[in-house]
């Protein structure tokens, strides 16, 4: 199975995304981690991102689709893999379909965490992190929904978006999620 995972931050896509590979056994690809791993070992594609993960930057999309198109050749992603924090575009979910178009592969669905703002922002806050401040939270929620409601457009008029209630307890986000899936 091929998916990609969705939702605002602190909608909970890291731990639904790691369920979800553990129990369908297939790898989750975090774009975060590929930029820090591909910056700390200094390869090509990770020196080109290097100065726009520092300042906080977007990478720009042809190298990201570049560090997707090389993670998608692995032989590990074989039996399929759940992408955890890309496309965050509507291009950049165009730019994929036709990367998968080129590898003969599909994606199969985009699993979407509806959450609340409010839930969104409280999940944030608790999470304590340096940058999880009340006004980063809130831009990091406008340029999601900026961002993301062109994407749920683009994968709902091609019959592949699944929207899960997110505003649940993580058990119950897991079960609705088996639910679609099977």
């Amino acid at each position: 199975m091929r998916l990609v995972i969705l939702g605002g931050p602190g909608a909970g896509k890291g731990t639904q995304a790691n369920w979800i590979s553990d129990h369908l056994q297939i790898p989750c690809i975090a774009t975060g981690e590929i930029l820090r791993t591909a910056i700390t070992n200094q390869t090509v594609l990770g020196k080109k991102a290097k100065h726009y993960v520092q300042t906080g930057e977007l990478v720009p999309d042809e190298i990201m689709i570049e560090f997707i198109r090389q993670r998608l050749l692995q032989p590990d992603v074989e039996p399929g893999w759940l992408l955890d924090g890309y496309p965050r575009t509507a291009f950049q979910a165009e730019e994929l379909d036709f990367l998968l178009e080129d590898l003969q592969q599909r994606l199969d669905w985009a699993i979407y965490l509806k959450v609340p703002h409010s839930t969104l922002k409280s999940r944030s806050l608790q999470r304590s992190r340096k940058d999880d401040t009340p006004e980063i939270i809130q831009r990091r929620i406008e340029l999601f929904e900026q961002r993301t409601v062109p994407i749920l457009e683009y994968y709902s008029f091609r019959n592949r978006l699944l929207e899960i209630d997110g505003n649940q307890t993580a058990q119950q986000v897991q079960q609705d999620i088996l639910k679609v899936l099977s």
